[in-house]
């Protein structure tokens, strides 16, 4: 080993790291997710952000981009490891492919790309050691907050960005003093996505990665131009952006997922609401527990078609008045005293109000009034 003295603006670095062993969970579920880290060699300054897909380019090219607009500058150098799992299972061209987008984002922002040798981490030392410090930070910053559960992955993203400002408040007298060394950044981001395309079938969705979208029902039979980040894809037809998508992942079982916007299919639903027995992404198209919950005791004590008839209107409800939040709040009292919804009853109190049109009264001037008028035309 050779230690190594870094001078400012010179060497920044980037790596992944697992963070399950946190046992961080969203909502309750847990959540499996590792870290993209970039530090400076000289300062010490860090960035960290949960990546939910593993290595990626997306992933790196975002991490990093976020990274470089957080300090305002470029190093001279830009270190990876050999990023071999951003590689795995890929075919020739799209590993090729990837290789010259990374080439572009280097050279977007005037950096030298090298990377260690596979294998070889300690060539990586200068971020690999401080893989366990953030990890250890954010562990210390749980036990302090007391829970492991956050409401939402925002909520966890915004814990750890946190956590990493914290730290490198401690360091602010160096990384100035780095900043200063560190070359402007060019105007705007460069490309940080993979594109792919997908035909919108008349499920009314489509595809990608082995997890089901479901898009408005117009887009039937379009085929839409997908930019893939690593937390979102957005959706074009043509040069038009039309909605950005939350990404997620199929199960490590192999088992399909989904993303489901259930007012994209309430129309088709309330043509045939008996679909949603058997229907492949039902529980996924619950916006909120208490909906879920409604449905397992309509189905267990109602006749079939009546629980059907009575969750598509629940959720028609829900979308139509505008009230997801107080319906939810309504249907878990409900059960919670034992009752079934009374999805009449829940009409009256939440569907938005339909006033009649206002009177109007046009008053009409009488026939011999306009013979008033053509002197005064004549002149």
């Amino acid at each position: 080993m050779f230690p190594q003295t870094h001078a400012p603006g010179r060497l920044g670095l980037s790596d992944f790291t697992h963070a399950g062993d946190l046992g961080v969970t969203v909502g309750g579920a847990p959540l499996d997710h590792m870290l993209y880290h970039f530090a400076l060699a000289f300062s010490g300054f860090e960035s960290a952000e949960v990546v939910l897909g593993g290595e990626s380019f997306a992933a790196l090219a975002s991490g990093l981009q976020n990274a470089l607009a957080t300090l305002g500058g470029a190093p001279v150098e830009h270190r990876t490891d050999s990023l071999s799992a951003a590689f795995r299972n890929l075919a020739a061209d799209a590993a090729e492919d990837i290789t010259r987008r990374y080439a572009a984002l280097r050279g977007h922002y005037g950096v030298i790309a090298s990377r260690n040798n596979r294998g070889l981490a300690h060539e990586n030392g200068a971020i690999e050691s401080r893989h366990a410090h953030v990890k250890s930070r954010l562990e210390q910053a749980l036990l302090l907050r007391g829970s492991r559960d956050f409401e939402s992955l925002a909520a966890y993203r915004a814990f750890v960005a946190e956590v990493v400002a914290e730290h490198n408040a401690r360091r602010r007298r160096e990384i100035e003093l780095e900043r200063a060394a560190l070359r402007r950044l060019p105007p705007g981001r460069a490309p940080d996505y993979v594109e792919a395309s997908a035909l919108v079938t008349t499920s009314g969705g489509f595809s990608f990665r082995r997890v089901f979208y479901t898009v408005p029902s117009r887009l039937v039979g379009r085929r839409l131009r997908l930019r893939v980040h690593e937390d979102r894809l957005e959706a074009y037809l043509g040069g038009t952006h039309l909605l950005t998508l939350p990404r997620r992942r199929a199960g490590s079982d192999g088992r399909r997922g989904h993303v489901v916007d259930f007012r994209h299919v309430l129309h088709a639903l309330r043509a045939k609401p008996g679909a949603l027995v058997g229907l492949s992404y039902r529980d996924a198209l619950r916006p909120r527990p208490a909906f879920a919950r409604a449905w397992d005791a309509l189905i267990v004590r109602g006749p079939e078609r009546q629980a059907c008839r009575t969750m598509v209107g629940l959720l028609v409800l829900a979308h139509e008045g505008g009230c997801e939040a107080e319906l939810a709040a309504a249907l878990e009292s409900t059960l919670d005293a034992g009752r079934l919804p009374d999805l009449d009853e829940l009409r009256r109190r939440f569907a938005p109000g339909r006033s009649g049109a206002p009177p109007v009264h046009v008053a009409l001037p009488p026939p011999g009034a306009h013979g008033a008028l053509l002197p005064e035309l004549a002149r």
